[in-house]
């Protein structure tokens, strides 16, 4: 599968290594190839290649959004028709003041969306932080793996994220349409709170545990 990362800071790299690893075409879109990230992720695989970012999304099959929250309207500008169509993964939280969720209302998916009207966005990607993208693996539990919450309004593209969550070590949890990525967004920011601010570190995640 053809799959273009635009953002390719410690959460992009990480996927982007394992999907390449497991098999996939992988292309950064990149307005600065000589960026410190696009250098660092190609040096570690080099698989990887760089693209301008319009060209990228037109031959992906699907595309990771990765970028900072903020970043994101600089980051899919001009790439509206290029999208159209498109799987859409975002990966972006946004965080406020505080570890706050700063938005008035709605979700950063939801923004998304707007930014990319005719792109099927999936919420994927984001209730962890990368030092899990890079290391799914808890030995120890037998075959229970790791959850991974995914939201989004289109069914296909859901399932198709969900074989990619698969590929990458998880068990793919559909939390709902794309409003649901409201509750994963502040699911990102209470493991943050545990994992950063409270001392936990960042080697714990959920499993989702259900009765037959």
């Amino acid at each position: 599968m053809n799959i273009t990362f635009i953002g390719i800071g410690n959460v992009g790299s990480a996927l982007a290594d394992h999907l390449a690893q497991a098999g996939h075409q992988v292309a950064i879109g990149a307005r600065d190839p000589q960026s410190s990230s696009v250098v660092a992720a190609i040096k570690k695989n080099h698989s990887l290649r760089c693209l301008s970012p319009l060209e990228a999304c037109e031959l992906a099959e699907v595309v990771f959004l990765a970028t900072p929250f903020q970043a994101n309207p600089a980051a899919l500008a001009g790439l509206e028709t290029a999208l159209a169509g498109k799987v859409l993964v975002d990966c972006t939280n946004p965080v406020g003041a505080g570890l706050t969720h700063p938005l008035p209302s709605g979700s950063g998916s939801e923004q998304v969306q707007k930014l990319v009207p005719a792109a099927k966005v999936v919420k994927a990607f984001t209730i962890y932080g990368y030092e899990n993208f890079e290391d799914p693996r808890y030995p120890g539990y037998g075959d229970l793996k790791p959850a991974m919450l995914i939201a989004g309004d289109d069914i296909k593209a859901k399932a198709l994220v969900a074989r990619l969550v698969e590929q990458l070590g998880w068990r793919p949890v559909d939390a709902g349409p794309l409003s649901s990525a409201l509750h994963l967004e502040h699911f990102c920011l209470l493991w943050i709170k545990m994992a950063r601010v409270h001392g936990k570190g960042a080697g714990f995640v959920w499993a989702m545990l259900e009765r037959s």
